[in-house]
């Protein structure tokens, strides 16, 4: 039964990428227009990730930040001085990850699946358990995401933004992570694609969401596991 589901979310999973594609193509063209308008170098960003098995991917998104400022660390916080202020908005309103829907055209990730994270941060601070994540497609969203996105980035604080991540955020989402592929079929998918729109209409209209993902609710209960020890 799995074996069919799986094949069946691999086929819808490029349907609906064309079909986004397609729908958001005058979105994609002004994102593009913005970026080449606010800042010198190329629309597109290529991002070395992990992919599915332990393999390397090439990862699109469109470029936030100023040209070479991803040599000074992958991971970005609140008020980061490398974001250009056209990309603050693209990230905030996460259509700098739209390019992605080719990576979906391509089989290299899936709507709905652990993000792609860095090969680095793959190699020096998973532990065993957290490569089964690696297990399935990476994905434009999934419950690690969510969290990230509604609760987790407001503890990146300035200077320690790559310490916090590694040591606590990154952790906690692979755990709703987990919990996801413990879990899975269409049905949770499809669930997670109207979460995920939900929480950034909610982000746009400067709307703070409280609640956590039920996912966490289930690891980790009510308790505030980021804000211990920092």
């Amino acid at each position: 039964m799995k074996r069919i589901q799986r094949l069946i979310k691999a086929f819808f999973d490029r349907l609906l990428a064309l079909i986004a594609i397609i729908c958001l193509s005058p979105i994609l063209i002004i994102a593009a227009i913005g970026i080449k308008v606010s800042s010198k170098g190329p629309v597109i960003y290529k991002a070395n990730r992990m992919g599915l098995n332990v393999k390397p991917i090439t990862v699109y998104k469109f470029r936030t930040m100023r040209v070479g400022a991803d040599t000074k660390g992958a991971i970005t916080g609140a008020n980061d001085n490398r974001i250009f202020r056209w990309g603050d908005i693209l990230r905030k309103t996460k259509v700098d990850e739209l390019p992605q829907l080719f990576n979906i055209l391509n089989g290299t990730m899936s709507i709905i699946g652990p993000r792609p994270e860095d090969i680095d941060i793959v190699e020096k601070y998973y532990t065993e358990t957290e490569k089964k994540t690696l297990s399935v497609l990476p994905g434009l969203a999934c419950p690690g995401s969510i969290y990230n996105y509604t609760h987790g980035e407001k503890y990146l604080i300035e200077g320690k933004v790559q310490e916090i991540y590694v040591t606590k955020l990154l952790h906690v989402k692979l755990a709703l992570d987990l919990y996801y592929l413990d879990h899975w079929n269409l049905l949770y998918d499809a669930a997670l694609i109207f979460r995920t729109v939900h929480a950034i209409i909610l982000n746009m209209a400067g709307k703070e969401i409280k609640k956590y993902p039920f996912e966490y609710l289930k690891v980790y209960g009510n308790k505030d596991v980021m804000a211990e020890g920092l």
